[in-house]
């Protein structure tokens, strides 16, 4: 009978976690703004990261729906014959 119940106990503590969002537009604008700011930052880290822990060459461009340009290269795209072979 304990064996059962350590295995309850291990399967619950499998489901504690963060929960899935629907992926769908946010219609407040104020809370649309928000997670805009948050994701950007995130995938701009990413991104970073991605170029630094696998030397890859990595291009992010992020337009937000008031029309402002972010964007991240890192520094192999900014040499001219890392352009020419790209």
């Amino acid at each position: 009978m304990e064996g059962g119940a350590s295995n309850e106990v291990a399967e619950s503590s499998k489901k504690i976690g963060r929960g899935k969002i629907e992926i769908k537009r946010i219609e407040n604008t104020t809370n649309r703004q928000v997670t805009f700011c948050k994701r950007r930052n995130g995938l701009l880290k990413k991104a970073y990261e991605l170029s630094v822990l696998c030397d890859a060459e990595v291009a992010l461009v992020i337009f937000s729906t008031r029309g402002r340009l972010y964007e991240y290269a890192n520094n192999s795209f900014y040499e001219p014959q890392s352009l020419l072979e790209v």
